[in-house]
């Protein structure tokens, strides 16, 4: 590694961190995954699940499909990782799911034994799942991060419990201290090749699920009618279509609960497609050689790790937004421009649809991927063009990294009531 860029290490930790098979909505997985622990300690078949989620976490899961269940919400989620979840698989737990599993699952949901509550607690992100048979029980906790199991009880008795850490903190395997958006760009775009060739694993996952998504049987189904417009002749198969159809159809399946993995970034399947799916489309389009490619797609996912790094991991805030900013910024330098613009091309994004809401994971965030990724393409055509909202402008600055501040600014302290009055209508409706 070049000793003049120390951050580079810590750029790849970051990458290999955030950027992992995830199966499934993630907050959804995240309490399947809290139940598939607490089973493996408990041994035996529950006769009880008693769940509890932050509520952020609720707001995320309430709504979005469980692959392989064909059901919606938090309950099944937590039943089926307790029966059949596989407590070392990670974002994958519920990858073996086998169709007389989900029967078991459904019967426990139908006789009154799986609740899921709101939890009391300051954590963003936040899930336990409490499982009882033949008079005992065992509670497992994860906080902070989808996977990151900070408490493990077994009938009154600590096993296992992680020093105390305020909430929201940034992830301690890495740091990203010093970092920049020009870093970012210097290191995907001169690092060691070899270094960096594992991110193409994001856009063979990606484009496998979008694959999935084109057959027209999950979510909103988007993608496939995109592609059926441009057979009729209602739509152009242009790139920026193409962009939305390629993108928009990984989404719809991976909310429709399709048995197939998404790339996350920073925790969402949905931002990993942002992040990564319009590059890939782009490079397709201009058949580049690998180098070009791999290097893209890490300046697409690393660059929304970094504008996501100044935001709580969950809130108001669409964050296929920011991950979009990533994919504006790999498309921007594929299609030949440099730095300033990329540089551009985030700015004009975050001038355009900073203030989209997070209204929970559902099948109509594969329309919140289609409006994030339209405007990634507008921004880098624009920028392109020299074009960039001013400095002037609301909430944009001159600087770019003062722009990704300022939204961060916005998203972590000016959207915390709309995030509560979001939850607060949609629990409403329950």
């Amino acid at each position: 590694m070049d000793a003049e860029t120390p951050l580079w290490q810590e750029f790849i930790k970051a990458v290999r961190k955030e950027v992992v098979p995830a199966l499934g909505c993630t907050e959804p997985i995240s309490l399947a995954l809290a139940a598939a622990i607490a089973r493996q300690r408990l041994g035996v078949r529950p006769e009880r699940i008693v769940a509890a989620v932050s509520p952020n976490l609720m707001k995320n899961g309430m709504g979005v499909t469980v692959p392989g269940t064909g059901m919606v919400g938090m309950p099944i989620a937590a039943a089926v990782g307790a029966l059949a979840g596989d407590p070392d698989a990670g974002l994958e737990v519920l990858k073996h799911l086998q169709p007389q599993d989900v029967a078991e699952a459904r019967a426990m949901l139908d006789a009154g034994q799986v609740s899921v509550g709101v939890a009391p607690v300051d954590n963003v992100l936040y899930s336990e799942a409490r499982l009882e048979a033949d008079g005992h029980w065992v509670r497992v906790a994860i906080a902070d991060a989808h996977t990151r199991v900070v408490e493990i009880e077994q009938d009154g008795t600590l096993l296992f419990q992680l020093p105390p850490s305020p909430a929201n903190t940034a992830d301690s395997s890495y740091s990203l201290a010093g970092a920049s958006a020009r870093a970012v760009y210097d290191f995907a775009t001169q690092a060691p090749l070899d270094d960096i060739r594992f991110i193409a694993q994001a856009g063979e996952l990606n484009t496998a699920l979008s694959d999935e998504g084109l057959k027209g049987e999950y979510g909103l189904a988007i993608g496939a009618s995109l592609q059926r417009n441009i057979d009729r002749g209602l739509l152009a198969d242009d790139l920026l279509t193409r962009v939305l159809k390629r993108t928009t159809a990984a989404s719809d399946a991976r909310m429709g609960g399709a048995m197939a993995p998404a790339m996350s970034n920073s925790g969402s399947g949905n931002q990993g497609i942002a992040a990564s799916m319009p590059v890939v489309v782009v490079a397709d389009h201009l058949e580049v050689d690998e180098e070009r490619r791999i290097r893209a797609l890490m300046l697409a996912n690393l660059m929304a790790i970094y504008i996501k790094s100044y935001q709580h991991k969950l809130s108001a805030l669409c964050a296929v937004t920011t991950a979009a900013m990533g994919s504006a910024a790999g498309m921007a330098w594929l299609l030949g421009g440099d730095y300033p613009a990329v540089a551009r091309a985030i700015c004009n994004m975050i001038g355009d649809v900073a203030g989209m809401i997070c209204d929970g994971a559902n099948n109509g965030c594969a329309m919140k991927v289609s409006s994030s990724v339209a405007a990634a393409v507008k921004s880098v055509l624009l920028a392109l063009d020299g074009i960039r909202v001013g400095g002037s402008d609301g909430i944009v600055s001159d600087d770019v990294d003062q722009t990704i501040r300022n939204l961060a600014s916005l998203v972590n302290q000016g959207m915390v009531q709309t995030d509560q009055q979001i939850l607060k209508i949609m629990l409403s409706k329950s």
